[in-house]
């Protein structure tokens, strides 16, 4: 499960940002989430929670945004919304769609006290 590693991530960015700016601890974590990025929100909250405990971002709200999956077909010369990695062109039904967006996972912003 991935999303244990990408939990730990978001702690070693907390645990950054408390080293430039120290604070007692973290109210909100909002997440661009990309709907190509391969990863469960509710495993990555189950993670988080574990992953948190004991430190300034227990109990902190995870708030995730999602992000719509775009690509390039060549075939069609179209931008298109992509749901799923490989699927073929809405358009024209070609294969070989290059993803263009929503692949990602991104820290948005800490919320502090």
């Amino acid at each position: 499960m991935h999303e244990m590693s990408l939990a730990e991530s978001i702690r070693e960015i907390v645990d950054d940002a408390r080293g430039q700016d120290p604070f007692v601890r973290v109210r909100t974590i909002v997440l661009a989430l990309g709907e190509l990025a391969a990863v469960e929100p509710d495993s990555l909250r189950f993670c988080f929670e574990a992953v948190m405990k004991g430190g300034p971002a227990e109990g902190a709200e995870l708030r995730i945004e999602e992000v719509p999956g775009q690509g390039y077909c060549p075939a069609c010369a179209c931008s298109v919304a992509l749901h799923a990695l490989y699927d073929a062109c809405p358009a024209c039904g070609a294969y070989g769609v290059q993803v263009t967006g929503g692949s990602r996972m991104q820290v948005l912003e800490l919320e502090v006290e």
